[in-house]
């Protein structure tokens, strides 16, 4: 039955990227992995206060980050779990070196590291992590790709356990029409929107919706969703 539901939610979605970018993705973020952290600067860092508020994440946890981008949502995460073990993914490996030397720069005693990992292939065991935060990466992938990077995210979760989404929103036209253009122009970078989808996406994957919350800065909308695994 599962199946069948996740077969017609597929067939009744538009979908403008190719079964997968993820190469493309990876060579792009490789590239801007040393300007990049100008982009949270203007547009993310109060998603990312926010995400870490809804998470529920306390120190002592085993917390999860995939996508870290640049690093500033991971070194949010350290610095919120000193006692406990903070894993960060990105499928840029040059996104993933930086990262790692801020952190042991930073947090030198910390249980944390960062690796270049594709998200739909998460090697770790299942039920592993107490918590998951991913921000601004369903933007960049298929809508096989988020059913499969979603559903390995429900597996190295812990029953009960909570995962934090940052989406980018899409709630004024004027936003939308220049975020089209621009993911059009570059798609492998920007993506497309997809933050409508969401509940759907979740919901499919087994993840149940706890707090939603829309946020603006500098004119860019980001929506933060935290759901929880189903028991």
């Amino acid at each position: 039955m599962q199946n069948l539901l996740k077969t017609e939610a597929l067939a009744s979605l538009p979908d403008r990227l190719p079964v997968t970018i993820a190469g493309r993705t990876r060579r792009v973020y490789d590239l801007v992995a040393g300007v990049y952290p100008l982009s949270t600067m203007f547009f993310h860092s109060k998603a990312h206060r926010c995400a870490l508020s809804q998470s529920g994440i306390r120190n002592g946890m085993k917390v999860l980050e995939i996508a870290t981008g640049s690093g500033e949502m991971f070194r949010r995460l350290v610095q919120a779990n000193p006692d406990g073990t903070t894993v960060g993914l990105d499928i840029s490996p040059n996104m993933a070196a930086r990262t790692q030397r801020q952190v042991c720069r930073e947090f030198p005693k910390a249980r944390a590291r960062c690796q270049a990992v594709d998200a739909r292939h998460l090697p770790f065991k299942d039920a592993s992590f107490d918590a998951v935060v991913c921000c601004y990466l369903l933007e960049l992938l298929s809508r096989d790709d988020i059913f499969r990077a979603l559903e390995e995210v429900g597996r190295v979760l812990k029953p009960g356990s909570a995962f934090t989404l940052v989406t980018i929103g899409q709630d004024t036209d004027f936003f939308n029409r220049l975020y089209h253009i621009a993911g059009s122009a570059v798609p492998a970078f920007w993506g497309r929107q997809i933050e409508q989808e969401v509940p759907k996406y979740l919901s499919e994957c087994r993840l149940h919706i706890e707090h939603d919350r829309v946020v603006r800065q500098s004119g860019y909308p980001s929506r933060v969703t935290t759901a929880r695994r189903r028991r």
